[in-house]
């Protein structure tokens, strides 16, 4: 009954939607969609060349690789049998401050695939309180797990993940893993789905260069229906993204819910050093700590000791979404703060590797992210501009050039095997606009770092004047760049 329900709801929003779309074809004038005339709508979509194209080529390599190269790879990793298996398996799980409902489900599903793998392995527990480890050790006690497979605890002072992540590499250490044991790292709230280690794990010894792996993630938001959609709508767009990166072995991000890595990568001192203490020199904001975004420094880092990265697309986890706010607008900027952020910090510096390193095509998207933030409000800006000058009508084109490109965008999206909602055309278009201010205030700002779950800010004891200075130059060179951009643009139009 509740399925019907939901299904007659999401209809009923997929006809609202084109029924929008249709009022706004009827308020235009005929010549919009008369090829021959000026005012033809598929003009719009010109300044978008880069954009578009850039979407289109991660979507036909997305689709090679999800449909043609990965399956070839499966077929080679199961050819291996036995010779694929790892000597041991470490599964890292890093919590803090998450609800105890969640903390049950999480490893309840870690402690049962480490069961189920069939591989020795090592449940290694990073956490702060002792109600975690007293949990942990009830559900240990009630699952009753074989010999093979034993419990570690790590105890941390709560001073941040990066610390967790930094004491758990140690002490896999210190249990002095051989070249074929395997590190599973996990977040406090990502369930394992069963078998997700034996998915994983044989691609290691497929691809010997091939230093971590990323799973496809799905989520359980405890939120509303706009912000579960917005979390759903992201994990369908990564997992195109990922699939498209995975061609080239340079997936751009080791997830921190749930990646995989060689032992021998995790006890490196310097790749522990990177994710542990990883910092930024820049030439305005001066020196200072990364506080979020460990996945990509944990990236960066296998990118600069010269490994490959890889992504398993049929490897599942189901993260448990807790947004930081109640409004959809303050905690899905809060979210975006943080994730740009990660991104535009590492930017830089990974465009410094070189093609030789990353490869044209990785060099290009890391380029695009540095441009995309710019080109996503030019076709908004130019439609303003136009409609103020020449008339509301030109405003109108736009919105239906909007509607209908990003209900082909969204009808893409369910080409990777992820639900697809009446909301999601709508939002790729909230994510667009709001998300490219966000990366340009961040962009600015990139000394600014906090968690969204955790009340932990980045102080950096700078004195008064260089606070004011940082403040000041960031607000100038904002306003700065955005009048530029605008000032082009009413010269253009």
């Amino acid at each position: 009954m509740d399925r019907l329900k939901s299904r007659l709801l999401e209809a009923s929003g997929w006809l609202f939607y084109l029924s929008i779309l249709g009022v706004l074809a009827l308020a235009l004038p005929a010549s919009v969609f008369d090829p021959e005339s000026r005012n033809y709508l598929l003009l719009i979509g010109a300044i978008g060349i880069w954009r578009y194209s850039m979407g289109a080529i991660h979507f036909v390599r997305g689709m090679l690789f999800l449909y043609l190269v990965y399956p070839y790879y499966r077929r080679k990793a199961r050819l291996l049998g036995n010779a694929a298996d790892p000597s041991h398996v470490y599964l890292l799980v890093t919590s803090f401050r998450i609800d105890a409902l969640t903390t049950a489900q999480v490893y309840r599903s870690v402690i049962e695939e480490a069961i189920d793998c069939g591989y020795p392995a090592t449940v290694v527990c990073s956490i702060v309180e002792m109600s975690d480890q007293l949990l942990v050790q009830s559900l240990w006690a009630k699952l009753n797990p074989p010999a093979r497979v034993k419990l570690g605890f790590v105890r941390i002072a709560g001073t941040g993940k990066r610390d967790g992540l930094a004491y758990g590499f140690r002490a896999i250490s210190r249990y002095l893993p051989d070249e074929r044991a395997v590190v599973a790292v996990i977040d406090g709230d990502t369930v394992l789905a069963p078998g997700v280690v034996r998915k994983t794990v044989p691609y290691f010894h497929l691809f010997p260069n091939v230093g971590g792996l990323t799973t496809n993630e799905f989520c359980e938001v405890r939120g509303g229906y706009v912000m579960s959609e917005w979390h759903s709508l992201r994990f369908a767009q990564r997992h195109l993204n990922m699939c498209s990166m995975a061609l080239s072995k340079r997936v751009l991000t080791m997830t921190g819910r749930m990646s995989v890595f060689r032992a021998k990568v995790v006890t490196d001192p310097g790749f522990i050093a990177d994710v542990e203490s990883d910092h930024l020199d820049h030439w305005r904001l001066g020196t200072f700590q990364f506080l979020t975004g460990d996945d990509k420094s944990s990236w960066y880092s296998l990118m600069r000791l010269g490994y490959d990265t890889f992504y398993v697309p049929d490897a599942a986890i189901n993260t448990v979404e807790h947004p930081p706010e109640k409004s959809f607008i303050k905690a899905s900027r809060k979210l975006m703060f943080r994730w740009y952020g990660n991104n535009l910090r590492q930017n830089s510096r990974a465009l410094a590797l070189g093609v030789r390193r990353l490869g044209w095509f990785t060099s290009v998207v890391l380029l695009d992210q540095r441009v995309s933030m710019w080109t996503s409000l030019l076709g908004l800006t130019v439609a303003l501009i136009a409609s103020l000058k020449y008339g509301i009508a030109l405003l109108l084109v736009y919105l239906l050039w909007i509607g209908l490109t990003r209900l082909a965008l969204t009808l893409l999206l369910a080409c990777s095997g992820h639900h697809i909602g009446p909301a999601y055309p709508a939002i790729l278009y909230y994510n667009q606009i709001v998300g490219a201010l966000v990366k340009i205030y961040v962009f600015f700002r990139l000394d600014r770092q906090s968690w969204t779950r955790q009340d932990t800010k980045l102080d950096r004891g700078l004195k008064n004047f260089q606070l004011r200075f940082n403040t000041w130059s960031s607000r100038a060179m904002t306003f700065s760049a955005a009048s530029v951009f605008v000032a082009v643009l009413l010269a253009l139009v």
